[in-house]
């Protein structure tokens, strides 16, 4: 019987692109309402298994479990419609309309009215109340008339997130979500992603190791498509294997947020 806590699972995951392993045989569970950060050496195999995840590609082999049911053959559309939905590595947002222009397009995705921009101004002004509470929620509230491109990169994820948050995910999938931001971006996004993970469940890929010390309630360590390690940050960073996997400067960026 399934555990009821265990809001996604893989079993014996795989992935090969014409005879090299990039997921390796990955069990993988995530308990609903974590934070819970998939991390390793680049080439470790953490895009290609969020990409598994969502099912933009199709596993060689394993499982994929979503609350019980096996989605492993599920099209992507109606996976993030049942409430896995995935927030990109490199900011998917419309720059030439408004911040709250970006969030209603991402509520006309939920109610199945996506790009019929020939619809009425007013009969798309009823989503504006719901735009307005998610930029509110990501404190975006005082930009919902500025045009996107001239948001300053880090708030441009925090729209990113709001419109992901438009597609109500019990499962939010965050790649990358702090990556080529200064340190303020850093801070502003990370308490953001803590704020939003209340009452839901959040899988990440991240790099910055204070970040992942910071708000993750258990780590994934991937090497060679394989899982390395798997515990808290403070299990985790003391792992010799990790350590090792990692050599260096990222062994010291462990070391150095756990102290």
């Amino acid at each position: 019987m399934a555990d009821a806590d265990i809001i996604l699972e893989t079993r014996k995951l795989s992935k090969e692109f014409k005879g090299f392993t990039a997921v390796d045989a990955v069990d993988l569970q995530v308990r609903r309402g974590h934070i819970h950060a998939l991390i390793g050496p680049n080439g470790a195999g953490k895009t290609t298994c969020f990409n598994l995840l969502t099912r933009f590609l199709a596993p060689t082999s394993g499982q994929i479990l979503f609350n019980g049911r096996d989605i492993s053959r599920v099209p992507p559309a109606r996976v993030a419609r049942m409430g896995i939905v995935r927030s990109f590595q490199i900011s998917a947002v419309f720059p030439h309309l408004t911040v709250l222009q970006n969030v209603r397009v991402g509520l006309q995705r939920r109610l199945g009215t996506s790009y019929q921009f020939w619809r009425s101004g007013r009969s798309l002004g009823v989503l504006d109340e719901r735009a307005r509470e998610l930029l509110a929620e990501v404190d975006l509230a005082g930009f919902a008339d500025t045009v996107t491109a001239d948001l300053p990169y880090g708030r441009k994820r925090a729209l990113e997130i709001a419109t992901t948050l438009g597609m109500e995910p019990e499962l939010m999938l965050l790649d990358e979500p702090t990556q080529g931001m200064g340190h303020e971006d850093v801070h502003r996004v990370t308490a953001l992603i803590k704020k939003v993970a209340q009452g839901r469940t959040v899988l990440m890929v991240e790099h910055n190791m204070n970040v992942v010390s910071g708000i993750c309630d258990r780590i994934s360590v991937l090497q060679r498509g394989a899982i390395l390690a798997e515990g808290s940050y403070a299990e985790v960073a003391k792992n010799p294997q990790v350590m090792e996997a990692y050599m260096g400067s990222a062994d010291a960026a462990l070391q150095g947020a756990h102290e």
